[in-house]
């Protein structure tokens, strides 16, 4: 069993290390400065805790005295009778669970402010990360590390400060009690077996929790797994894959199994050692005790009241194997929480920024770099003016980084030379909320929340409107259609917006933004998923969406923009072409030959569906 139970040095220290680190974490959701009332509640409910374990420990000693004064074999010490002692004992029983109950009611009150404050402060921070982070991570894990942080925030709070507090308060009372009221062989014996059975407990706990962890982390890539593949259910369908991406679930649930035999075999060694060790002292103390009782030097009360002590403390000690496990765990759970909350944003504000400003709605990229990874380069220098009023263009093959210079607009990432600038304002020197109010966005895919029509479109302005959503919706050429369903504004529109085609999408998304009412608006892609047919319903939409407004299109269907002020043809993040749609064609050179490949295409497709 030694190999089983013995850990590296290094990983304990890590560990201890990073359950210290976990603990300084979570101190200021108890005490946090400028909060007294959070405070006072805290001191209040440790007093209430000490006050309880105070009418505890004397609840042994009255029924002790309580049956001394019924027997032969001694007089109480307390001059109370017999009926006194009785009631007395029954007393503080019932003070015991008031000052309990008391605790817990005082303490409700902080302990959920500071779950929710933990869970608000999470939540909003994984918002603050950057685009390159969430898309490195699986949503699955995500909420799953969130979900069992915030649980074992729950669990430190109460167990730790109401359960190994008071234990350990509670044994060092009893044992130097018995010690001094008694002999000091009885705090002998107690102290050797309160050692003994800590020691054993914490070094197979600790065991155990590296077994829960792999457990843990099994549990995460199953759960991640479900999620994804519910998320894709068409793709799922689309390919016969049930049973493969059954077989792949299994396969985490199989290790899964694999750690959960082991914790619960691993548990079954824990309570036997817990239950002989506990056995072998109370049985030890108690044959002291009736030797006493046996020589005259201690009464049956006497006896009665070591038995009731040893109880008292062994109860207690018999949940500290799972106290300390749960504990354990959760600061594993608590640490890879503040783990994430110490994930760094990418993209942050610079001190004192001030809000954007936007008057024309002028958009330039002044010889811009910028590359995903270091040996990875995107955009190579694209210069580009965007005027107040203008609706520019952006076309090229797939990788010239056209949607990367939306992405770069809306820094969703940051440029790594040159820069991009609105009315002549650098992106990276206002704050990120006023940018993003500034700009409108229709990518190519439109997600929408599981929730009403009326939710999604409002979603674009706080606080909008009954009338502000059909004006929208109106604006956006939906408005009809929602009226022809049974519920109206009110259909759910399904997860990610599924119950909706792909046009019906797109034109709610284009109702959200134009809610918005931003001065900017970017189009990314925004018919290329649509029919030939929708294109030109939406081509409608979008065009009524940008009058107004400066509109920067990233587009794969040329027939879409053949209206804009200016076309930029990309390739390789470099601009090899500019001019109009007619200037362009003339000119004969990359985007004349991407125009008659599509219309090639278009053709192909009508003769196929003749």
């Amino acid at each position: 069993m030694a190999g089983w139970v013995t850990a590296s040095e290094e990983e304990v220290k890590r560990q201890q290390g990073s359950g210290m680190r976990t603990i300084r974490k979570v101190v200021p959701y108890l005490w946090p400065e400028g909060q007294f009332w959070v405070k006072w509640r805290v001191v209040a409910a440790m007093i209430l805790l000490v006050s309880a374990k105070l009418v505890a420990f004397a609840t042994p000693y009255l029924f002790g005295q309580s049956v001394d004064a019924l027997s032969d074999s001694g007089a109480s010490e307390l001059m109370l009778g017999a009926v006194g002692l009785v009631i007395a004992y029954g007393a503080v029983r019932l003070l015991s669970v008031v000052f309990q109950q008391l605790r817990d009611s005082v303490f409700a009150r902080v302990g959920q402010r500071a779950l929710r404050r933990v869970a608000l402060e999470t939540f909003a921070h994984i918002h603050r990360l950057s685009m390159r982070y969430h898309i490195t991570r699986k949503t699955g894990g995500l909420s799953r590390i969130i979900e069992r942080g915030v649980k074992g925030v729950e669990f430190l709070l109460r167990f730790m400060l109401f359960n190994l507090g008071p234990l350990i308060l509670e044994l060092a009372l009893v044992s130097i009690f018995l010690g001094l009221y008694l002999d000091a062989y009885y705090l002998a014996v107690i102290a050797a077996t309160i050692t003994i059975y800590v020691w054993f407990t914490f070094r197979i706990t600790e065991w155990r929790v590296q077994i829960r962890r792999r457990m843990n982390e099994q549990d995460t890539d199953a759960n991640q797994k479900a999620i994804d593949s519910l998320l894709n259910f068409e793709t799922v369908k689309y390919f016969g894959a049930e049973k493969r991406e059954a077989e792949r679930y299994d396969q985490s649930m199989r290790g899964y199994e694999k750690n959960a035999i082991r914790t619960a075999q691993s548990l079954a060694l824990l309570n036997g050692g817990q239950s002989l060790i506990i056995t072998a002292g109370l049985v030890t103390v108690m044959i002291m005790a009736a030797l006493g009782v046996q020589n005259g030097t201690l009464t049956v009360g006497d006896f009665v009241m070591v038995n009731a002590y040893m109880i008292q403390i062994t109860l207690p000690l018999g949940f500290l194997g799972t106290v300390y496990r749960e504990i354990r765990q959760a600061l594993v759970d608590m640490g890879e929480m503040f783990d994430l909350l110490e994930q760094p944003a990418e993209i942050n504000d610079r001190p004192d920024a001030p809000d954007i400003q936007v008057d024309q709605g002028c958009v330039t990229l002044d010889d811009v770099h910028f590359g995903y990874s270091p040996d990875r380069p995107i955009l190579k220098g694209v210069s580009l003016e965007v005027g107040s009023g203008k609706t520019v263009a952006i076309v090229g093959p797939s990788g010239s980084g056209k949607s990367t210079i939306g992405r770069l607009l809306f820094r969703f990432y940051d440029v790594t030379g040159g820069a991009l600038k609105i009315d002549g304002q650098d992106v990276r020197d206002v704050t990120q909320d006023s940018l993003h109010n500034a700009i409108g966005v229709v990518p190519q895919d439109t997600v929408l929340f599981n929730d009403s029509i009326r939710y999604n479109i409002a979603y674009g302005k706080a606080n909008a409107t009954d009338d502000d959503v059909i004006a929208a919706a109106k604006a956006a050429q939906i408005h009809d259609f929602v009226m022809s369903l049974p519920e109206g504004y009110d259909t759910t529109v399904g997860e990610r917006g599924l119950k909706l085609s792909g046009g019906e999408k797109q034109r709610v998304g284009i109702a959200r933004t134009l809610l918005k009412n931003p001065p900017i608006l970017l189009l990314d892609e925004a018919t290329s998923a649509l029919d030939t047919e929708t294109e030109h319903e939406i081509k409608e939409a979008l065009r009524r969406a940008g009058e107004g407004r400066t509109v920067l299109t990233i587009a794969h269907r040329l027939s879409t923009i053949v209206e804009a002020d200016e076309i930029v043809v990309l390739e390789e993040g470099r601009i090899v072409e500019r001019g109009n749609h007619d200037d362009l064609l003339a000119h004969d050179g990359r985007y004349a030959a991407l125009w008659q490949m599509q219309l090639a295409e278009n053709e192909t497709i009508e003769v196929a569906a003749e």
